[in-house]
């Protein structure tokens, strides 16, 4: 009776200790959740603050902007210093730092196509100018990407000359098609054929997708001698990088007051732009590219923006957004 008695308290105290082990199994995961939970929501504090510091640095640009094109309204200029030049603003907990730079001094990849009351058609202009660039920045396979770039944003089903229509997207490993619609990004040239990493890595410097069906308009007041192959890109065949730059080089410290005043040393060397090319140079901007670095605690987030300034007060049309790390 006595034994019996031993092994039932033995068989007590082995339950009570598995009782223990399941206890703080249960207290170390119900610790471990509300670790997380904790770092979750301070996650979504930093990120909520984060933004709002962004929106902050948007005002404050979109309000520069616009008072810079009101005291300046008939050209745009790099006097001042403001293209590029960090903005910052601290406040208790981060700081955010806000850059603007023209965003219309670039090719716009949605330029080739035309809108045609919602019908977008290829424009050949603006491929033999993309087809150009390429050529100018060496590289290879430019006329087939130009091409394929326009079909793939392009309404219809057939494919220009050296294009692609989706019936080169179909028969690949994870088949696709075209987009049939403007880009939202550059990076959306990735998927269109012909388009390598290499190739991609040297023309991104140079692209935008503007919200429009238009081609590029440069600021030739806010052009550097580095983007020479933009003012190149205009004159296929007759005007080389060289003289492209050298013609930027030759600007006033006060900027060209008319867009002929440009082009005047062109027609002193017996070259004569067209004026679908005219068309293209400008001494005025209307599209501003923003970035904003914000820093919160130990978090980041990156921002990038496009501003409308072709009516006033200018306003943001796209954001995106980086991540927080």
């Amino acid at each position: 009776m006595r034994r019996k008695r031993e092994g039932e308290r033995g068989a007590a105290l082995l339950t009570v200790l598995l009782l223990v082990a399941i206890i703080a199994v249960m207290a170390a995961t119900a610790l471990e959740r509300l670790r997380l939970s904790t770092r979750l929501t301070a996650n979504a504090v930093a990120l909520d603050q984060a933004r709002a510091l962004a929106f902050a640095a948007e005002a404050l640009a979109t309000g520069r902007i616009t008072d810079m094109l009101q005291r300046e309204p008939g050209r745009i200029t790099l006097a001042g210093g403001w293209s590029d030049r960090p903005y910052t603003i601290p406040l208790p907990g981060g700081v955010a730092t806000a850059r603007v730079t023209d965003g219309g001094n670039c090719f716009n990849l949605n330029s080739l196509v035309t809108d045609l009351d919602g019908v977008y058609v290829a424009d050949p202009t603006a491929v033999t100018q993309f087809a150009r660039l390429a050529r100018l920045l060496n590289v290879p396979g430019g006329d087939g990407i130009a091409a394929a770039a326009a079909d793939w944003i392009d309404s219809d089903d057939q494919p220009l000359g050296a294009g692609a229509e989706d019936s080169a997207y179909g028969g690949l490993a994870t088949p696709y098609r075209t987009g049939g619609t403007l880009m939202v990004d550059p990076s959306e040239l990735r998927a269109v054929a012909g388009v390598t990493a290499e190739a991609y890595a040297k023309l991104r410097p140079w692209l935008c997708t503007l919200p429009t069906a238009e081609r590029s308009r440069l600021n030739v007041n806010t052009l550097t001698p580095e983007q020479a192959p933009l003012i190149a890109m205009l004159l296929p065949d007759t005007l080389g990088v060289d003289q492209a730059r050298a013609l930027l080089l030759r600007r006033p410290a006060a900027g060209y007051g008319e867009i002929a005043d440009f082009w005047k040393p062109l027609s002193e060397q017996g070259i004569t732009p067209d004026p679908a090319a005219q068309q293209q140079a400008d001494v005025k901007t209307k599209w501003f590219d923003l970035r904003v670095d914000v820093t919160v605690a130990n978090s980041e987030l990156q921002e990038r923006a496009l501003i409308d300034a072709t009516r006033l007060p200018a306003r943001l049309v796209s954001r995106q957004w980086g991540e927080l790390s």
